[in-house]
């Protein structure tokens, strides 16, 4: 199965390396898409009771609100009120995610997350993350007791079945958002080159809808796994 075009094909050769240029090139964007919104966000908050008041009409703030108190929700719910530092953390995840999703609907770009490297460098930095909260919350100790289960003459069966389990789920992760994105933009691609026009439409619903519903299935799933991390024992 061949590539489908993107506009960095344009480019000449000696300047890229192959097909994974434009996965690069589309991470890039999409990163400075995140930072500039967020910049542009910052600054539509105002100052004073101005930040603080809610916006009364369609704009960068209020989306950027809505999303706010969506992950701080999401985060609460899961952790606690007292878990707020992490909030920043997964909207970034979260975004990040999401925009490089939806730059694969664009004609002519695709999608970073539906390369295995990019969706399993995501997934390996929240097994980074929260093994490393982990540890910071328990110490090394306790933490890798969590792994060894509550019945102690149990410990020598369930510690390597939880380290295994452990380790699979960066690639778990990966693998799960990759595919799933690789899959939704293949098939917006073959439908557009088959019907140019009125049913593509419907595959481009579809597709922002699965490229949100991506960004929260991993969000979600690294909270859990943070959560799990730093849970205390009663």
């Amino acid at each position: 199965m061949g590539n489908h075009f993107t506009w960095f094909d344009l480019i000449p050769d000696i300047f890229h390396a192959g097909h994974d240029h434009a996965y690069t090139m589309a991470a890039i964007f999409a990163t400075l898409m995140v930072v500039l919104l967020s910049v542009t966000a910052n600054v539509s908050l105002g100052r004073g009771e101005a930040a603080i008041a809610p916006a009364d009409r369609f704009s960068v703030k209020g989306i950027f609100e809505a999303v706010l108190e969506f992950m701080v929700d999401l985060v609460r719910s899961i952790m606690g009120t007292h878990s707020d530092h992490y909030i920043p953390i997964y909207a970034a995840v979260f975004f990040w995610i999401l925009f490089n999703n939806l730059i694969g609907l664009v004609p002519g770009f695709t999608a970073a997350t539906a390369n295995m490297n990019a969706a399993l460098a995501m997934g390996v930095c929240s097994f980074i993350f929260y093994n490393v909260e982990g540890v910071r919350h328990s110490g090394f100790v306790k933490y890798m007791g969590h792994f060894a289960g509550p019945i102690p003459f149990m410990a020598v069966v369930i510690f390597p079945i939880e380290i295994v389990s452990n380790f699979v789920r960066p690639m778990s992760l990966g693998l799960r958002l990759s595919v799933n994105m690789t899959a939704d933009h293949l098939i917006l691609g073959t439908f557009t080159h088959l019907t140019k026009v009125i049913i593509p439409v419907v595959f481009y619903g579809m597709g922002t809808f699965v490229s949100m519903i991506q960004a929260f299935v991993f969000t979600l799933l690294s909270i859990v796994y943070v959560t799990m991390a730093t849970a205390d024992e009663h």
